[in-house]
């Protein structure tokens, strides 16, 4: 794992990036390989590595993140809907080693079976 994260050095300013919304507990950039037209990673200030990695004390910012990701897809008017992915682990496709959320629109983004055999 890394000691200091990609997305600690672009919080810092050490490293460029495009940021299109920023407050004390986050920011949001877009994804540099995007795989949607729309792709923007909300990124806590706090260097957690995983959702895993989150305590009782992160309960406020991990809501906040998520609300951010509602207003940056209200901003962006994207009534027609978003995904919002947050990949926990080497195993689950995670490969920058601080929390994130994706947040993908403007691409059929299909569930490919993830609920089938689920009951109500």
């Amino acid at each position: 794992m890394e000691d200091v994260s990609v997305f600690s050095r672009i919080i810092a300013g050490e490293l460029p990036a495009r940021r299109l919304y920023e407050d004390e507990h986050c920011i949001v950039i877009e994804d540099r390989a995007p795989q949607a037209p729309t792709h923007l990673l909300i990124i806590p200030r706090k260097p957690l590595v995983s959702v895993a990695d989150a305590r009782e004390e992160d309960v406020p910012l991990l809501g906040h993140l998520m609300w951010v990701a509602s207003q940056m897809a209200e901003r962006l008017h994207l009534e027609d809907g978003f995904r919002l992915v947050v990949n926990n682990g080497r195993g689950a496709g995670q490969t920058v080693f601080h929390l994130h959320i994706h947040l993908l629109a403007q691409r059929k983004l299909p569930e490919a079976g993830l609920a089938e055999g689920l009951q109500d």
